[in-house]
């Protein structure tokens, strides 16, 4: 299997990012687990290695994984989002960021409680600036599904002020047996972000993992 785009996971080591982590090395792509520390990094990458049959994914500390990646995603929880921001940003070089973050507020989190600024990825641009091109996508997909190994349904919601910046993560979308949806500008974030509540409260409820389908799509991303 040929090796694809260098990805940093940060904050690999929670159910989100290590959930990606395991659908990416398992696509073929170079994954390096982030953590505050590369200590912390390395369990998560050991057992993603043991379930590959390999060593492939590599572990460090958030800072050395972001220099050295294409891809940065950022699945950290929403109290540390900006903190980590501003730990990276001087390794960032023009990378694409990912934010998956969800603006939840314990323990109300099943009430969407969107920031002041609109949504936790337009916090993230303005913390970045130019270092980095933010795109926000992976808020309303399970993580337990995703850490199986089934396929499974789920759109994902892909926004950022450039659409080069969208189309850049189709494929990456797509290699976690995902399907991509170009829903437009950054801004457009609060409402994924938001939504994911209303599935905490669905999956609650009916004792389900729920994700979102987007009817009428053609097979372009557009």
């Amino acid at each position: 299997m040929s090796t694809k785009a260098k990805i940093a996971v940060l904050g690999g080591t929670g159910n989100l990012g290590h959930a990606l982590a395991w659908r990416w090395a398992r696509a073929g792509y170079d994954v390096t687990i982030g953590s505050r520390t590369k200590e912390r990094a390395q369990a998560a990458a050991d057992d993603l290695n043991i379930r590959l049959g390999k060593e492939v994914v590599k572990a460090a500390d958030n800072s050395t994984a972001t220099k050295a990646a294409e891809f940065v995603v950022l699945t950290v929880p929403f109290a540390a989002h900006s903190a980590v921001l501003e730990t990276i940003k001087p390794m960032l070089s023009g990378q694409i960021l990912i934010d998956t973050t969800v603006p939840l507020r314990p323990p109300r989190v099943a009430v969407a409680q969107l920031p002041e600024e609109g949504s936790a990825a337009e916090i993230t641009q303005n913390i970045v600036g130019e270092s980095a091109r933010v795109v926000a996508a992976f808020h309303n997909a399970a993580a337990d599904l995703l850490e199986k190994d089934e396929d499974f349904e789920c759109d994902i919601l892909v926004t950022g002020e450039d659409i080069a910046d969208r189309r850049a993560i189709k494929g990456l979308v797509e290699d976690t047996g995902c399907r991509p949806v170009n829903a437009g500008k950054l801004a457009n974030s609060a409402a994924s972000e938001a939504l994911t509540s209303a599935l905490i409260h669905i999956n609650k409820t009916y004792k389900i993992h729920s994700g979102i389908k987007i009817t009428g799509m053609p097979t372009d991303f557009g």
